[in-house]
Formats: structure tokens, sequence, C-alpha cells
């Protein structure tokens, strides 16, 4: 007799995920959402349709066999789910949690044109999170023994490039310019969305597969890309992200009290400011922050501020259905008692005597006609102008390629600062690659993470033609 398949329940209500009381957010940074049940994943993972033609794979940017990990669940086998996701992914922990899946794999779902999509995210992260906390004997992994590749910054990118790289035999060293592992993930994301131990569990893991890590090396400075050949590795792959902030333009902008979201998160996400005294770093949160900007930055400014006992306003210069944060965040912001000031922009700060910001003026905006980015252009309103109190001003509104690397290889970037690469992530000089937010500018972590396995594709194929000591040890194809 052949297997007997589970009944398929797709029009049962999609399963939510528990969240931590909106009240004991205000005073912790632990993570919000708790993640689903045993139970939870078992009901959600039976709304799967189990298509024979599942487009959600493909919607995958890294293509994670979406269908195959489902049934694992759908079977009671979550550590079956956790090792299939981890055939394409080293970081199920880290994306179950900070992936976009409403963008890629669950806009694609086939459940999702009548009901709603399978919420594939969240059985992801439980499969990551079952496989943590059940014992498992460790994982060993052959030490690699081909070409050198360096990899210039920690993020997603250079992550994906490394966990491609090393299972294909090659020696792969990760060169990070922070003193902390992890790039965006670690600076850019707070705790309560993404745990340290979940982001620092899944490096180790990498780290145990036979990639280096090198801490403190400013690339470009420490050592330019010409000394990294120098030094014996046949390939650099740069993702060193979109470091350097956009700045507001306004009078005022150099008072106490006004961030850039990229110096105030990284404060209090790296050098964990919110534990001051005890952590070297101090930040000056007022009792009454404004954060300029719509994008999950801004929401991740505002949500720390309020923790940290401040009256939060996020101003923005569209509408709500402008907003370029995910639904989710902008909830959870909201349930935490961040304030919304829409159709607003800032055009002037002005400060007490000891050069304290003090107030924000503002100008009302209106929405025109559609501008490059597809959505309706915010016009300032003449005579609407207005002001409010503010002791703390964080302006989240993107950031570009930090120019320190750039200087030191011109012939690679733009006059915006990004590197040009082709679809496979090649740029203009020979076996240097570059893949993440330092050729798009300010994006996702799992595009980030497409460019890094793209590029290590063209890598491999490209060295794979110049030796033959690259024979993947055991490694998938």
């Amino acid at each position: 007799m052949g297997e007997i398949k589970p009944k398929r329940t797709p029009k049962a209500p999609r399963q939510q995920l528990p969240l931590l009381d909106p009240e004991r957010r205000a005073a912790t940074c632990e993570e919000v959402a708790l993640g689903f049940t045993e139970e939870q994943a078992k009901a959600e993972a039976l709304r799967c349709l189990d298509c024979k033609d599942p487009k959600c794979i493909e919607a995958c940017p890294l293509h994670i066999d979406i269908k195959r990990f489902i049934y694992r669940l759908v079977v009671g086998d979550p550590q079956g789910a956790f090792e299939v996701i981890s055939e394409q992914s080293p970081f199920p922990g880290v994306c179950g949690r900070v992936c976009q899946h409403e963008l890629f794999c669950e806009s694609a779902c086939l459940l999702g044109k009548k009901l709603d999509p399978v919420a594939i995210g969240s059985l992801e992260r439980f499969a990551a999170d079952y496989h943590r906390t059940h014992a498992h004997p460790p994982e060993e992994f052959p030490k690699p023994t081909g070409p050198k590749v360096a990899l210039v910054g920690s993020g997603p990118a250079s992550m994906i490039a490394a966990f491609d790289l090393v299972r294909k035999n090659y020696r792969v060293a990760i060169f990070e310019a922070l003193h902390s592992l992890g790039g965006v993930l670690a600076y850019g994301i707070p705790p309560f969305r993404l745990p340290r131990d979940i982001l620092n569990e899944e490096i180790a893991r990498l780290q145990s597969m036979g990639v280096e890590f090198h801490t403190d090396f400013i690339a470009g400075k420490t050592a330019t890309i010409e000394e990294l050949f120098e030094e014996g590795y046949e390939a650099v792959f740069i993702g060193t992200g979109a470091g350097l902030p956009w700045m507001m333009g306004i009078p005022g902008e150099n008072l106490v009290g006004v961030y850039t979201a990229n110096e105030f998160l990284t404060r209090i996400n790296l050098m964990e400011a919110y534990k001051f005294p005890q952590a070297d770093t101090p930040v000056r949160v007022g009792k009454r922050t404004i954060v300029v900007g719509g994008g999950n930055s801004a929401m991740d400014a505002a949500r720390w501020a309020k923790r940290m006992g401040s009256e939060t306003t996020i101003l923005y210069r569209r509408g709500r259905a402008e907003l370029k944060a995910r639904l989710e965040e902008i909830e959870h912001a909201e349930e935490e008692g961040v304030h919304f000031e829409f159709l607003a922009a800032p055009v002037a700060l002005f400060g007490d005597e000891n050069g304290f910001v003090r107030e924000m003026e503002c100008i009302r905006m209106r929405l025109g006609e559609p501008d490059s980015s597809g959505r309706q252009s915010p016009i300032p309103i003449p005579g609407s102008e207005y002001r409010i109190p503010v002791d703390t001003v964080v302006a989240a509104i993107g950031q570009g390629p930090n120019p320190t690397l750039q200087r030191a290889t011109p012939q690679l970037v733009t006059k915006k600062g990004k590197i040009t690469v082709d679809e496979s992530g090649q740029t203009s000089m020979p076996l240097v690659y570059a893949g993440g937010d330092v050729v798009r500018g300010g994006s996702t972590v799992i595009l980030a993470m497409r460019d890094g396995r793209a590029a290590a594709e063209a890598i491999h194929k490209a060295l794979s033609g110049k030796t033959r000591e690259n024979e993947p040890a055991g490694a998938v194809q």
C-alpha cells in the first residue's frame, strides 16, 4: 500500500504569530514575535496546497524547496524541514524573521490568489527554532583545501557567498570593518526583531564549516583589493553594504540630539547603548523624539526611542499607503504607542543656547504625480509651516555605500558611490565581484543574499576553469 497522504486544509484560517504583550515591549528588548507552537506549525503546514508546480520556490531568491520543507512539517518532521532549508540557506533563523516573505514566496503562493497565503516565513522560523532547541549531534564538515577567496564585509551577501563557496571546497575568509560580525543584520536590525543569539549561532555554523572571519579590517585602508590578491586570494567579493547615511539638508542638522538612523541604530543595536551606563556607548533620547522617514529603519528607530521612554512620532512626507516599511513593523510600532504624522516634512531645526535641538519646523505636503519610484511625489504646500517641540531627531531617509573602499578603487564606482556589476556580480576588475547594498543602495536582506549566491557561482565558474584543486568535498553542486 502507498503512503497515506495527510488531508490538507487550505480553507483553515492562517495562523497568527503569538506576540509579546505591547506593554511589556515598551520596557524590554525581548523578541516581539514569539514563533509558532508545534500545533500552529502543523495547522499552517496543512494549509499548503502541495502544488504540482510550486511558484513559491521560483519566487524565493534562494530557491529553497518550500514545498518539500513544508511537507516535512506536515508529516511531523521539523528537523527534516530544517535540513531541506539548509540545502540552500545557512540562515533559516535569520530569514524566518527578517526576510520580506510577503514580497517573494508568499506573494507567489497559489492559495493567496483566493485566501491568505501560507505563512512560509513563520514556518521557516519554526523549523530553525526547533533545530536550535533540540539536541543534535554536532555537524562535521571537511576542511576546505581549494583556492583562497576573500569576501569583504560580513553582511548577508558575503555570508551566503561564503556558504556556497566553502561547500565547494574553497578556503573562504570574510573581512569585517566592525568588531562584530553580521553587517546590517547586527548594526541595523534590533534584537527585538532578530535576537543576537540567533544571528551568532548561524554565523558560528559558517565558522564550523571552515569560513574564517577577520574583524577590524577596513577594506581600502587596512588593505586594498590589490593587496588581497598579493596575499594569495584568487578572487574577491565586495559586500560592504550601504553604511553612509543621507542627510536631510536642512538648517540645524548639526544640533546636539540629531542623529542619522545609521548612527542611532548602530549605537543601540551594536554598541548596546540601551544598557548605558553598563555599556560604554551612550545615546541621547529625550522626552520627545521625531523620526523622519517611512522605511524599516524608521520603524526600528522609533520603536527603540519608545522603549527608551520617549514620546515618539514618525514624520513622513507621503501618506500611510506609501510607507515602505513592512506592514507588520508598522502595526507593531502602532501597538507600542508610536504616533504617525503623514504628509509633512522637516524644513529646519532650532536649538537652545547650549546647542541642543528643541524645535522642528515642518511643512505640510500634498501628493502629486508619480515619481521614479512609482509613488505619488510629495509637493510642499506654501504657507503651511508649523513647529513641533522635540528633544531627539532621527533622520531615516536612506543611505548609500560607504566611500572608503571606493576611494581606493575609483574605477569600480558610479558618481553615487555604487559599484557597477554585470548579472553575475562581476565588476570591471578581473576576478572582483560585488553584491548587496554596495551595488543596489539600501535594499533587502534576501536580495543581498541572491547577489551573493550569483557571485559565488560566477567565482566558482571562473576559478574552476583555472584549477582542479577546488573539487567539492561532499558539496552540494
